[in-house]
């Protein structure tokens, strides 16, 4: 997919982005009455969905607090 800067857009274009964004709604473009593009502003996944969506790991991690002491023992 080509990509291209928000910044090397014309202005009204860039007002009609922004715009999009602020709302959340997308903006169908229309040519002779016939829509031939949307834009629409990517949802951002929350940080829980986005890690629900990552696979268990399988790996046994070593046990980095062997040998310490007890976090009640220790004064400050």
């Amino acid at each position: 997919m080509k990509q291209i800067p928000l910044a090397e857009l014309p202005e009204t274009v860039q007002n009609l982005i922004n715009q999009t964004q602020k709302t959340g709604e997308p903006l169908t473009i229309i040519q002779n009455g016939v829509p031939f593009a949307i834009i629409s502003p990517i949802k951002k996944k929350s940080l829980l969905q986005t890690l629900s969506t990552l696979e268990p790991l399988e790996e046994e991690f070593p046990d980095v607090d062997e040998g310490l002491l007890p976090l009640d023992d220790i004064e400050l």
